[in-house]
């Protein structure tokens, strides 16, 4: 291992290369920026996910983005006609296209070593653990690591699932002191707060959680917090603030008949609170995604209560939660998983949460849909989907008919809306 700049680091990429990143909080903005001031390249392709950040790099000639799950910047750079593209592919399935595209390069964040000399992974273990060690102990290969003392050092649970690098496995180690990239804490809106009330009854006490990013999932973990429940297990994708405040709130056991004891996740994004808290803390561990957004694995959590929101949902029960009318939002990420997993786990219950409607340049729309526009993918099958939830009630799909279905989900619309679904 050599230590260097991140101009130095970025001279190791040639002008025809392939490069991987983690997804969000794994990826290293030193190294990214400095990448960056390259004015082109001949033929750069990137593999990741989730931007966290705006970075000169995708703007240049030669670069090509390909991204598992678009955020902001993605939707931004593809808007102003960047070369950057949706790979349709669920969170799992990343670990497989690092190994097709076995990326030249891979360059990840790490927290400071540790008294063995190991490098925490930190905030992402994600698809790319294993991906990570196998480029850093090939030889024709290149592992860049930006550590940063600003991370928190994270746990997994070795020696199946280690969370770290070591000095063999680092080709070269960039220091950077920047600022980690952090969410801000806001407070639920009153539709939030309903669809949470709404969501309430459908947690009892034991209860696996699974809550992802948004004010849904914020507003029902801060009712649980606050309530009278507890004796709770978390087993989720994300690790967010909420999740932690539930932790300091005494309502955590984890006595969830898998990986007992811990919260189990395998990325988080929160507060600057939450990345402090995190540091060595044992009571959460880091694991790969396969390891955790297996629907066999979810399944095997006890009472699993899965929270996941969507874009739009047709009077079949289909979910729109990526892309609509032929626009990419976010990506594929767990969503089928973790609807499924819950759906088998015993007295689990998958709840889709979204608003009634949304507003657009044309004015408030209904989310529940009688059909979808043009253009629109299916993130996850009506096969799959048990309950659908907006601030107007609960529609309980799990066992109806296709007729009753319709029925129940159009009860759940803006009252405004209702006719119109019913006319078709």
């Amino acid at each position: 291992m050599r230590i260097a700049t991140p101009i130095e680091a970025a001279e190791l990429v040639r002008s025809r290369d392939t490069l991987a990143l983690p997804l969000g909080p794994g990826q290293p903005p030193a190294f990214l920026e400095a990448l960056g001031k390259r004015e082109s390249f001949e033929d750069l392709t990137v593999f990741s996910a989730l931007l966290v950040g705006l970075y000169e790099l995708f703007t240049r000639p030669g670069v090509r983005l390909l991204s598992g799950f678009f955020g902001p910047v993605e939707r931004g750079l593809a808007a102003a006609g960047h070369d950057v593209h949706f790979v349709p592919a669920d969170f799992r399935r990343f670990t497989a296209i690092a190994d097709q595209m076995k990326p030249r390069v891979m360059a990840t964040t790490v927290a400071p070593a540790d008294e063995n000399g190991r490098y925490s992974l930190s905030l992402h273990a994600g698809a790319t653990v294993r991906a990570l060690k196998d480029c850093g102990r090939d030889p024709d290969r290149i592992l860049i690591a930006e550590v940063n003392p600003k991370l928190p050092r994270t746990l997994g649970l070795p020696p199946e699932h280690p969370h770290w690098l070591t000095e063999d496995e680092i080709e070269v180690l960039i220091e950077s002191e920047r600022d980690v990239f952090a969410l801000p804490d806001v407070e639920p809106s009153d539709i939030e707060r309903a669809i949470a009330a709404n969501v309430r009854r459908f947690v009892p006490d034991g209860a696996t959680l699974q809550a992802g990013i948004g004010g849904i999932p914020d507003a029902v973990v801060g009712l649980l917090a606050h309530g009278d429940g507890g004796d709770y297990g978390i087993h989720s994708e994300m690790f967010t603030t909420g999740l932690m405040r539930l932790h300091q709130a005494g309502k955590v056991s984890n006595r969830k008949g898998i990986f007992d004891g811990v919260s189990i996740t395998t990325f988080a994004l929160g507060t600057t609170e939450l990345y402090e808290w995190l540091d060595g803390q044992e009571a959460v561990r880091f694991l790969p995604v396969e390891a955790v957004n297996t629907p066999t694995v979810i399944a095997r959590n006890r009472s699993f209560v899965s929270i996941n929101g969507a874009l739009s949902v047709d009077l079949y029960g289909q979910v729109a939660a990526d892309m609509l009318a032929g626009k990419q939002y976010s990506g594929i990420g767990g969503h089928e998983d973790f609807v499924a997993g819950a759906s088998f786990s015993e007295h689990g219950r998958s709840l889709v949460c979204l608003p009634a409607i949304a507003d657009s340049a044309d004015g408030p729309h209904s989310r529940i849909a009688g059909r979808f526009p043009a253009d629109t993918t299916v993130t996850t099958p009506r096969h799959q989907v048990d309950t659908i939830i907006t601030e107007y009630g609960v529609a309980e799909l799990r066992g109806m008919t296709v007729e009753e279905r319709r029925e129940a989900l159009i009860a759940i619309a803006h009252p405004d809306f209702r006719e119109e679904l019913r006319r078709g």
